[in-house]
């Protein structure tokens, strides 16, 4: 998805050297105006091939959304009160059991949105799963019984995600960035397609039990 990234990082890399190199033939000739505006050329070279290499690091894990989206199949299966297992597919990824604790299903992921400048450079709306777990119906079983709950996310070494809630530099960059949550029944075997749009996460039934 985001793997053309890379290129503009080397060549601003590359044009960046360059500028050193030249910055150095211009001190040894002792001429110091074109020093001076080679080593400003090269620091903003190497900088924004810097910043590149950290977009295509940080949205490691990230799909790209285009309209409707399958994030996830899950199947889940009732064990008991308030316990079921759960099953998750996720695209190109092997499938994974978990076991849950109450009523409902519950996931989150992470939403990045773009300026809209951002889009010439092919940067869309993206999406990560973040973390599945159980979610209780009444306010007091949430407060008082057990709670189950697991990663889905990716562990790349930078998330921009995290990154524009620290650092306000990111704004220019990042048009919005939020959560976004979907939870369903589970008291009966259900199968459920985990779809992520432009507004968020929602869950379809596939098949249910009568």
């Amino acid at each position: 998805m985001i793997d053309w990234m890379v290129v503009p990082s080397i060549g601003f890399g590359l044009l960046g050297g360059l500028f050193i190199f030249t910055g150095v033939a211009s001190a040894r000739r002792r001429k110091f105006v074109r020093l001076s505006l080679h080593s400003v050329l090269a620091l903003v070279c190497l900088l924004s091939g810097a910043l590149f290499i950290t977009l295509h690091l940080s949205l490691q894990g990230y799909r790209a959304l285009t309209r409707e989206d399958l994030a996830a199949t899950i199947q889940a299966e009732p064990t008991g009160p308030s316990q079921f297992y759960v099953t998750v597919h996720i695209p190109e990824r092997q499938p994974e059991r978990f076991q849950l604790a109450g009523d409902e299903i519950y996931i989150d992921a992470h939403i990045l949105k773009w300026k809209p400048w951002a889009n010439l450079f092919g940067l869309h709306t993206a999406y990560a799963l973040d973390r599945l777990a159980g979610r209780y119906q009444a306010i007091e079983d949430e407060r008082g019984k057990p709670h189950t709950v697991y990663a889905l996310g990716g562990t790349g070494a930078v998330d921009l995600f995290l990154l524009r809630r620290r650092f306000d530099w990111l704004e220019p960059v990042v048009d919005a960035e939020y959560g976004s949550a979907a939870f369903f029944p589970a008291r009966d075997p259900v199968s459920l397609e985990l779809r992520v749009s432009a507004t968020g996460l929602l869950f379809r039934p596939l098949t249910t039990a009568e």
